[in-house]
């Protein structure tokens, strides 16, 4: 069982830095550092959207519409790292 726990854990570590490499690049998109015409930045991007958006879609939907600030990734990280918090705190249990 502990194997399972050191999976869980290096999962929510891999998408902890997918989601923190989004923001990064949404930032450098939104100020015109990238350009989404570049066909490697549009396949990367198309590619993280596609992958986290199943994420962001139900936590957009709980929360309220705040003038273009999109916090659904900031609720997502704080999310995981409220789950990584209880499983370490619970890690006994999987031994």
């Amino acid at each position: 069982m502990q194997s399972l726990f050191q999976i869980v854990m290096l999962l929510l570590d891999v998408l902890w830095f997918i989601i923190i490499a989004h923001v990064i690049m949404s930032w450098l998109i939104n100020f015109q550092v990238l350009n989404t015409r570049q066909q490697l930045v549009a396949q990367i991007w198309y590619g993280l959207n596609r992958l986290l958006e199943p994420i962001y879609g139900p936590v957009r939907r709980i929360l309220p519409a705040m003038g273009g600030i999109d916090l659904a990734p900031l609720a997502v990280l704080l999310g995981v790292a409220v789950l990584r918090i209880v499983l370490i705190n619970n890690a006994g249990l999987f031994l």
